[in-house]
């Protein structure tokens, strides 16, 4: 994956070559030296949001049931006591 970075007056005369550049990886885009935008490509994009559902998100997803999910059973003391001031 590259990164390519671009001065906000760069990528405002030359949208196309970031769009290009977008397909291989993120491109920073600064303003004033410092990062302050980053465009993706909606592949990538779709990717990263897509991987943070909630629980309510994935069950309330068209056919959540047959998603298998068996969770860990919690062994050892679980209840122990705590001071509160």
């Amino acid at each position: 994956m590259a990164i390519t970075t671009f001065s906000s007056r760069e990528f405002n005369q030359d949208a196309g070559r970031a769009k290009k550049a977008a397909r291989r990886g993120p491109v920073f885009i600064t303003d004033r030296g410092r990062p302050s935008h980053v465009l993706l490509s909606i592949e990538e994009y779709e990717k990263i949001t897509h991987e943070n559902k909630s629980i309510a998100d994935l069950l309330a997803m068209p056919h959540a049931e047959a998603v298998e999910f068996e969770p860990p059973r919690m062994s050892g003391d679980i209840h122990r006591s705590v001071d509160l001031p």
